[in-house]
């Protein structure tokens, strides 16, 4: 028999963003009340890898704030750890989606303006902690246009993760609004 190499640890890393949905197929200008959710690419892979088994973590920044804490927690009900979470910044980033009905389609309003983890800086992070007990390190196209402080947090996360020796993918998701 072989040996089977098992994975370690998955980490991500990218902004969570809270998304508040119109109920049924309301368009958002008809809506009294929205449905509250969190996701964001990275840290939805986190979590559909965290489901089938795997060990995950999410890496971003969140206000120190009720939104902040909840959206946390939200990770973590799903099995992602979020120990390397940095904490500060007044907001985070909010989308709403409106749900498309017959031939109408969903639609996508982003209120991304002074979102805590766009102000994050390299020294926050401890890469070395990070991917200490990781071999794979996953990223979006996304984080990197979102601002030159995402660029080089980018650039930085994944110079370590190679010097660590990690296998590294990117989802290009290619938004031309951010580039």
């Amino acid at each position: 028999m072989g040996m089977t190499t098992i994975m370690k640890k998955v980490v991500t890393m990218g902004e969570i963003m809270l998304r508040l949905s119109t109920p049924g197929h309301q368009r958002v200008k008809q809506a009294q009340s929205f449905d509250i959710h969190y996701g964001g690419g990275e840290a939805n892979v986190a979590i559909g890898l965290s489901q089938l088994g795997l060990n995950s973590s999410f890496v971003s920044k969140l206000p120190n704030n009720d939104l902040g804490i909840s959206a946390d927690e939200f990770l973590n009900r799903y099995g992602v750890e979020t120990d390397h979470m940095v904490f500060g910044g007044d907001r985070m980033g909010i989308y709403f989606l409106e749900k498309g009905h017959s031939i109408r389609p969903s639609k996508i309003f982003y209120a991304r303006s002074g979102f805590a983890f766009a102000g994050s800086k390299g020294a926050k992070y401890d890469f070395a902690q990070i991917f200490a007990d990781a071999d794979w390190f996953h990223i979006s196209g996304i984080t990197p246009a979102l601002n030159e402080e995402m660029f080089q947090l980018t650039s930085l996360a994944l110079t370590a993760a190679k010097q660590q020796g990690l296998t590294t993918s990117c989802d290009l998701n290619y938004r031309s609004s951010l580039w």
